[in-house]
């Protein structure tokens, strides 16, 4: 019950600091018309925070390993509060964006240490479900986003809209303070668990394959809502909560892959199928111009999109073993959030200079590079 219980606690966490530093896409009309900014300076500046995941998730990783997971966590929650409240009370688009660029760098804290608590506490027969319900914590993150912060904006401003998911993660940070657990370690047996996993491309080509996926997981995320006021006539509102819907099912998506990667012995395969189903959804939104069938496109890019994120995570767990686990983990993310600081200005670029469904079209490029490019040959480790 006890690992159960972290679990939640994980989840809870991570949904919080992402609401924060990965919601700003639903608040990107209300940013633009009070900051007077362009599509493309909207699209920068609702990343940024990405900028300060970025910048420090090995070195919250390395932290975790050396000093477990409650402390890191604690003292990221509550730091990503304090930033995003600072960022509600400047003035001024750049003392803005370095205010989320620093609660990013807190918010990087709970991504390697929380699934690094995970694998601490689930044996492998479980793992793939269990980091698949600890990353339902971006939908649903990104879904509470969706749900309260366009008509939070909307009704008083972008700056008491911050003040909710800020809000949140210092409440949460008390709670990982009180009642999250350090799962037990084992002192290594021989050297060999010790040293890098590094030496062999295998954890590369994951790092490589799941930041390729990140593309059309972003590219959709960050742009849904103005796709559909500005292609489709939507209200932010309406939008906003069909998109909130659609996390759930995005949530629901990582447990079944995890499921599903625990009962064939490997994370890889399952991984490859989602990034071949990505781009072939990318396809259909693109081809569906301005009728219904682009609209479906868009909430199938949005939930497969997201359903590989748990086995990349799960597999750099494994195969990093726990003596790497939380430096691996901040590897895995770096890459990421490589891809996602880059995608959304470079795609609001290329929607400007050309049109929705060419750009949308060559985004397909990505998660089918990414198929070539994850090692399926490798099964389910348990270093």
């Amino acid at each position: 019950m006890r690992r159960w219980w972290i679990l939640a606690i994980a989840v809870v966490a991570q949904a919080a600091v992402t609401s924060l530093t990965y919601g700003l896409p639903f608040m990107l009309p209300q940013l633009r018309d009070e900051l007077g900014l362009s599509l493309t300076g909207g699209g920068t500046l609702v990343v940024v925070p990405v900028l300060g995941v970025l910048l420090a998730l090995i070195a919250w990783g390395a932290a975790a390993d050396r000093f477990g997971e409650r402390t890191v966590m604690a003292i990221g929650m509550a730091g990503t509060g304090l930033a995003g409240l600072a960022a509600a009370a400047v003035s001024g688009v750049v003392a803005l964006g370095a205010m989320l660029v620093v609660a990013g760098i807190f918010s990087a804290s709970i991504t390697s240490a929380s699934g690094r608590a995970v694998l601490g506490w689930f044996e492998a027969s479980e793992r793939g479900l269990a980091m698949g319900i600890r990353q339902t914590c971006t939908p649903i993150g990104v879904g509470f986003a969706a749900l309260v912060l366009p008509p939070a904006a909307q009704a008083w401003g972008y700056r008491w809209a911050l003040v909710v998911p800020a809000a949140l993660c210092l409440v949460l940070a008390v709670v990982v303070a009180l009642w999250l657990l350090d799962p037990p370690r084992v002192a290594a047996k021989h050297v060999e668990e010790t040293r890098s996993p590094y030496r062999t491309p295998t954890l590369w080509r994951v790092h490589t394959a799941s930041a390729l996926l990140v593309a059309p997981q972003f590219i959709s995320s960050t742009f849904a809502l103005t796709y559909l006021m500005s292609e489709h006539g939507w209200n932010p509102v309406t939008a906003g909560a069909v998109l909130a819907v659609v996390q759930l099912f995005g949530a629901a998506g990582r447990i079944g892959a995890g499921v599903w990667s625990d009962r064939v012995g490997s994370r890889m395969r399952p991984m490859r199928i989602i990034a071949v189903a990505v781009a072939a959804a990318l396809v259909v939104w693109a081809l569906g111009g301005s009728t219904w069938v682009a609209v479906v496109g868009l909430i199938a890019v949005l939930i497969i999109s997201v359903t590989d994120n748990g086995l990349a995570f799960t597999a750099t767990a494994e195969l990093a073993g726990p003596f790497w686990a939380g430096r691996a983990l901040g590897i895995q993310n770096t890459g990421q959030n490589l891809m996602a600081l880059a995608i959304a200005p470079a795609f609001a670029a290329v929607v400007t200079a050309v049109d929705w469904p060419l750009a949308i079209g060559l985004a397909a490029a990505a998660p089918l590079v990414a198929a070539v490019v994850t090692p399926v040959q490798r099964l389910v480790s348990t270093r």
